[in-house]
């Protein structure tokens, strides 16, 4: 087995919330907070993938606090979990209140990625957690694997009955 701690795959990036990142309530549009976390995200999981990765899905989704015109997101994302060509990152946006310092737990989610190469594979296949919430994330990580084919499974019962008409 080829191992990784999960400090080499964390990334963290700052954004200032600036006046066209609002919507008509004054807080961040949650299309710029989407992109911004699937961006970050994708950098975690090309480090244990190396290969070129697909979105495929963006699950436990948490708008926990919003964002203001005076604050900062900090992006933060980690691999929390490893398939055969799949990739499970989790992100937590914490927000800045750049007047006070104080910082709140803003925003909350798991994307999972995919190589989408047949007969590719990820370079590692072992995670080893760092600290106390990766050993949680990555103690989880079956149980929102198992959660995840249930969905599919339901997703593709629900297409089969939509129409483009």
């Amino acid at each position: 087995m080829t191992a990784i701690n999960c400090q080499q795959t964390r990334i963290e990036t700052t954004h200032r919330i600036l006046n066209g990142d609002l919507n008509e309530h004054g807080t961040l549009f949650g299309g710029r907070l989407l992109e911004a976390v699937d961006a970050e995200a994708s950098v975690a999981a090309m480090r244990v993938a190396r290969a070129t990765l697909v979105t495929a899905a963006m699950d436990h989704v948490q708008f926990v606090k919003p964002f203001h015109l005076q604050d900062a997101m900090i992006v933060r994302a980690v691999v929390t979990g490893l398939g055969h060509r799949s990739v499970e990152v989790f992100v937590k946006v914490l927000g800045e209140h750049l007047m006070t310092g104080e910082r709140f737990v803003g925003f909350t989610c798991f994307l999972t990625y995919v190589v989408p190469a047949a007969g590719a594979g990820l370079v590692y296949d072992e995670l080893i957690a760092d600290n106390d919430e990766t050993k949680y994330l990555l103690a989880g990580y079956q149980d929102r694997r198992a959660q995840r084919g249930a969905v599919r499974q339901q997703e593709r019962d629900l297409l089969a009955h939509l129409s483009c008409e």
